[in-house]
């Protein structure tokens, strides 16, 4: 391994500078894992460093003390990845290497600061409790002295983990130039998600951004038309319409589908790969499509059972619009948007993928693989879903 490498590694391992590292851009496609991350944790008072794997379908943790991770560092780039970011206290380091041997480095001021190292500590949000933000405050979510209501801290906690989402597939979205980052959100509502976008990735992220909000419900977006210029959210807009009729723009960065109904989740995903979106985010909503639909000889007796036949209705839908979705080359996992003492609905399909780069020979496989998966399902229950009009 480059000797220069190595002496990064290990001061800023050693010296306790990291802040995180993010391993990325596969060497071998027999790699289990597509990403890893590393951060310092404080852990019963131990300084630890935990890896956070993330797999095709799952993400896993392990904590290892300071020689540990130094080795899985190098071992890292040296067999499964080709680029690495470090974020240390000296400094940010992007970490190019074709071959293990023949690396480059490049520096940058520091972005990240220290923050509390404590496994156990109090929840970090992005928008802090205590700390007045004008959107929530104006959405009666916060009081003018940064207080959450105690019957909004739902909402609170949904709008963080969403913001946590979204600062995890950043990466997948072009760098901001002349030309903003462009986002749709369909089915916004009261907009609380959509203002907590535009919000993190403008105020805080100082990212340029085009955000639309479309809704069908004139009262709503004239509320939230003034809610944005009350509030001087130049870059973020409302409008009513229709998702399956919305053609405003040839092109979208970003696709935002949260609760839209039934087939409304399908014409959005659709909308979505047809302008190339780097990232979908969508958590579908009531699912009726499939109940008159969905016929099986094999299963008659489980289907004859209204609230199983219900439940799988509500489960195969998101099935099938995930394999359509890596048919056309997205990476689709499904997470867990919010508990389920907040909404029974709390299935999101995070969707990302980087139009910049041809498939491989391997992604390709996958793709085929998934077509065939959803022709092989949609017979054996013999459905026609919305999502299968996807060209």
């Amino acid at each position: 391994m480059d000797p220069q490498l190595i002496q990064l590694f290990s001061a800023s391992i050693e010296e306790k500078q990291l802040i995180q590292a993010v391993f990325s851009g596969l060497r071998r496609k027999s790699t289990p894992y597509r990403r890893v991350t590393v951060k310092p944790i404080l852990l019963r008072e131990r300084y630890l460093y935990q890896a956070e794997y993330h797999f095709e379908k799952k993400v896993t943790h392990e904590n290892l003390d300071q020689e540990e991770c130094l080795t899985l560092c190098q071992s890292l780039m040296e067999t499964a990845f080709k680029q690495a970011n470090l974020f240390t206290t000296e400094g940010d380091f992007q970490i190019l290497a074709n071959k293990p041997d023949k690396v480059r480095i490049l520096k940058k001021p520091a972005s990240k600061t220290m923050g509390s190292l404590s496994h156990n500590r109090r929840k970090d949000y992005a928008i802090p409790d205590g700390t007045p933000c004008d959107f929530l405050i104006r959405l009666g979510v916060m009081t003018p002295q940064g207080q959450v209501h105690a019957k909004h801290y739902g909402k609170f906690r949904q709008i963080n983990r969403f913001l946590e989402i979204v600062d995890d597939v950043l990466s997948y979205l072009p760098k901001t130039g002349s030309a903003p980052l462009k986002i749709i959100d369909f089915g916004c509502g009261k907009a609380y998600l959509t203002f907590a976008l535009y919000y993190y990735l403008k105020r805080q992220k100082n990212i340029n951004v085009d955000i639309v909000g479309l809704d069908l419900k004139e009262d709503v977006i004239d509320f939230c038309n003034a809610v944005a210029s009350d509030l001087h959210y130049e870059g973020l807009r409302f409008q009513m319409g229709d998702i399956a009729d919305y053609d405003e723009t040839a092109r979208a960065d970003m696709v935002v589908t949260l609760h839209a109904c039934d087939t409304a989740t399908d014409f959005a995903l659709m909308k979505a790969v047809a302008w190339q979106a780097g990232v979908i985010l969508s958590v579908p909503c009531c699912q009726h499509e499939l109940f008159d639909q969905i016929k099986n000889d094999v299963n008659s007796a489980l289907l004859k059972q209204g609230i199983l036949k219900e439940r799988l209705c509500a489960i195969l839908p998101d099935g099938l619009r995930a394999l359509k979705l890596e048919e056309h080359g997205y990476e689709v996992s499904m997470i867990e948007f919010t508990s389920l003492e907040h909404t029974a609905k709390n299935i999101m399909l995070r969707c990302v993928r980087d139009f910049s780069a041809n498939p491989s020979p391997a992604q390709r496989k996958a793709m085929a693989q998934a077509a065939e998966d959803y022709q092989r399902l949609t017979k054996f229950w013999n459905v026609t879903p919305a999502i299968g009009q996807m060209k």
